[in-house]
């Protein structure tokens, strides 16, 4: 049994389509059988149906707007992170430079993962990779006072960053 209930207007000529309220002479059932309860228990389990599906399509559309506003959230935090990370490194990295140019320090460029060891304790290293990562990115791209350069170090090839302002 549907729950779709289907009641047709009829006019004085049956087969004359009724199309104005006035014209109406009677209306049909499609389904004449059915008594008035019957009908109305229909009719209410159909609202009740349509309403519950309304509320959940509602209530689903509430659930995704609150992961994108966490979503965006998150990243916006972890741009600021990023923005601070930015920072630290090209301060640690002047003041080698620094501390080069009075003798303190032995190379004029420092390494990028003793940067990462000096600015971010072990603990912490797993949950900022991916701020580390793309601050690490930032300031190859963007910053035109840090070089990276591949230098021998030991023995082993490393990337370091080198300040290249004359100035400090």
């Amino acid at each position: 049994m549907s729950s779709l209930i289907v009641v047709r207007a009829k006019g004085e000529d049956s087969e004359e389509l009724v199309t104005m309220r006035a014209d109406i002479f009677c209306l049909e059932s499609a389904r004449p059988r059915l008594g008035f309860v019957c009908r109305l228990k229909n009719a209410l389990y159909t609202a009740i149906s349509n309403l519950f599906l309304a509320l959940l399509g509602i209530f689903l559309l509430w659930i995704i707007l609150i992961f994108l506003r966490y979503h965006w959230q998150s990243l916006e935090e972890e741009e600021t992170l990023m923005f601070a990370m930015v920072e630290k490194i090209i301060d640690h990295v002047k003041h080698h430079y620094k501390d080069w140019t009075f003798g303190r320090e032995q190379n004029p460029y420092v390494g990028i993962l003793h940067v990462r060891d000096s600015l971010i304790i072990p603990q912490d290293r797993k949950c900022l990779k991916k701020v580390w990562d793309r601050a690490v990115q930032f300031v190859e791209d963007n910053e035109s006072r840090v070089r990276t350069e591949l230098q021998r170090v030991a023995g082993a090839d490393l990337r370091v960053w080198r300040w290249t302002q004359t100035r400090i």
